[in-house]
């Protein structure tokens, strides 16, 4: 009976919560509207709140948008293209209205895969299921002009349809991304609204414009509701390799040109900020003791930031009421300075995540894992000779950190597998996420044959000590031996693994593909939810993604096969803003 009423619609807003359960699930949200009325009026908002970010080969959604266009713009386009039937005549909702979180580089990646689609017939798109009969054609010499065009006009339409925008990025990485930013920035200048109620705002760039600059001051001048604020500077102006033309308009880095301040200062309810690379470090710590900050902030992220010079840390983290999470990922000059301001601080230091590119001085560092050990849930070290001082700091982890839900990668070395097995061991009541690199980046024989030792090691090893659940686990292995697989395998079977990714470097032909055992050890027991597996020798690429009948023969055990490429985690900084 309930399950009758379910999808006759008598609970709407339990089917409500039901559908925003899979928000994400872009695959499930398209059955979902093939149901009925109730369950596509409730799917196609989480559709189209964010179109730009699916991954996918169709982009004719741009055309659906340019639908809601006046007469007078649908004049322009038509001096650009030679269309027949282009807009559709009319549209089940009004999916501008949808749009919450805009990107200006996933804009404009997803305008110029649109444009290389003209020359095309019969199209569905992939949201709405209804055809759009057209063909396209630009001359090539008009498209730098017409892709601007469209970046304009897609804002247009967004600020006349009144969005409510959640979340804006602004990244911009060169000269045409600073252009099509100046096409839309007198629009956005025009409509305070668009931006007002902003909860989710990030910067990033490689130089300072006069645009960038108004924008800011416009911003903290109009908006006054962010709660997550990212900014970063991934260039630095003096860098004589710069390629930037001698007549731009570019300003140093400084506080009054970002106007970064004076953002953090305007927020009432700001409660999670990054700093990444360049961005002046002094001035936007100090902005953090105005009283809104003093008890609202709980998360601070720094990437990539360099402490040098830095003696205001025990000051600002002093004041900061409510912190509950700090985050140092790939940070410089964490030296006796940092360390001992550390030490000053009389609040609890609650260092959440620690990545470290080097090990500099590993008796610096133990007074800084001592006090946040019980803190500390993100660990992973890069770029680091594994050497005395690598062990000794895994020896610290093992001391004090028993709370870590995420291991990133970390060198392996003959001398220091074993000590990661038990720093797993250690761990294992709390981890959830495991990434396990046994590739050395050398390709020097004796390293090869470390590799693949290590491997071996590793998989013999690693199974009966894994949790009984996971939500990540990533092995990148060499020249795996049938027989140690088999022995993971088998004690990999108390486990449960939500997303599992296997790279299995070959290094020569004798060395057998592990396809075979994947079938009966992972697809039968059924002991994942997602699977993506890839094999490389001597840089031909096979992933299991492209085997479409071996594909079809998993998800009948209800396993999703993904593509490795784009499934496993890239970007520490943006698995953090997830989960944090």
């Amino acid at each position: 009976m309930t399950c009758s009423k379910l999808f006759s619609g008598d609970l709407p807003e339990l089917i409500n919560e039901i559908i925003e359960y899979f928000h994400d699930d872009f695959k499930t949200l398209h059955s979902c509207i093939l149901v009925n009325r109730l369950w596509c009026r409730l799917a196609i908002p989480l559709l189209w709140k964010d179109p730009f970010s699916i991954l996918t080969e169709n982009y004719n959604f741009i055309e659906i948008y340019l639908h809601y266009l006046k007469d007078d713009d649908e004049k322009k386009l038509n001096e650009y293209i030679i269309r027949n039937d282009l807009f559709s005549s009319n549209t089940l909702f009004n999916y501008p209205s949808f749009i919450q979180h805009l990107d200006t580089c996933k804009i404009n990646y997803a305008i110029n895969k649109w444009i290389t689609t003209f020359e095309t017939s019969k199209t569905e798109t992939p949201n709405s299921g209804y055809f759009i009969q057209n063909t396209k054609k630009l001359l090539l010499s008009q498209t730098p002009n017409f892709t601007k065009l469209i970046h304009r006009l897609l804002f247009q339409i967004f600020i006349e349809n009144e969005v409510i925008l959640n979340s804006f990025e602004i990244m911009l990485f060169n000269s045409t991304g600073f252009e099509y930013f100046d096409e839309i920035l007198q629009l956005i200048l025009q409509n305070p609204k668009f931006i007002y109620n902003i909860k989710n705002f990030k910067i990033d760039l490689d130089k300072e414009t006069d645009s960038v600059t108004r924008f800011s001051n416009f911003l903290y001048s109009n908006c006054e509701s962010i709660s997550s604020l990212y900014f970063q500077f991934s260039s630095d102006d003096s860098d004589p390799d710069s390629d930037l033309d001698e007549n731009d308009d570019i300003h140093p880095v400084t506080e009054k040109c970002l106007s970064l301040s004076q953002i953090i200062q305007s927020q009432k309810n700001l409660k999670k900020i990054l700093i990444g690379y360049n961005f002046p470090l002094h001035h936007s710590l100090l902005s953090l003791k105005n009283p809104y900050c003093s008890n609202t902030l709980n998360t601070i992220i720094f990437y990539y930031v360099d402490f040098n010079n830095i003696t205001v840390l025990t000051e600002v983290f002093n004041q900061l009421n409510v912190l509950e999470s700090i985050h140092i990922i790939y940070c410089f000059s964490l030296d006796s300075k940092f360390i001992q301001q550390i030490i000053n601080i009389t609040k609890s230091f609650k260092l959440k995540s620690l990545f470290l590119n080097e090990i500099d001085d590993d008796d610096l560092l133990e007074p800084l894992i001592q006090k946040s050990g019980n803190y500390l849930e993100n660990f992973g070290i890069v770029n680091n000779e594994s050497g005395p001082l690598l062990q000794q700091l895994l020896q610290l982890i093992i001391k004090y950190c028993n709370k870590i839900k995420y291991l990133g990668r970390i060198r392996f070395s003959n001398e220091n597998t074993h000590l990661i097995i038990n720093l797993i061991e250690n761990i294992s009541q709390n981890l959830s996420y495991l990434t396990i690199d046994a590739f050395c980046l050398s390709y020097l024989e004796n390293n090869l044959n470390d590799s693949i030792k290590i491997s071996s090691i590793i998989l013999q090893n690693l199974g009966q000590i894994l949790p009984f659940k996971l939500e990540y686990l990533h092995l990148i292995l060499n020249s795996i031996d049938e027989n140690d697989l088999k022995i993971f395998l088998k004690n990999f079977q108390n486990t449960f693994v939500k997303k599992l990714l296997i790279k299995h470097k070959k290094n020569d032909d004798k060395c057998k593909s592990i396809y075979s055992y994947m079938e009966e050890f992972i697809m039968k027991k059924k002991r994942v939810k997602y699977f993506a597996f890839t094999e490389t020798y001597f840089g031909v690429i096979n992933d299991f993604f492209t085997c479409e009948d071996k594909v079809k023969k998993y998800e009948s055990y209800d396993i999703q096969v993904l593509n490795y490429r784009d499934s496993f985690i890239s970007n520490i900084y943006d698995f953090i803003n997830e989960i944090d």
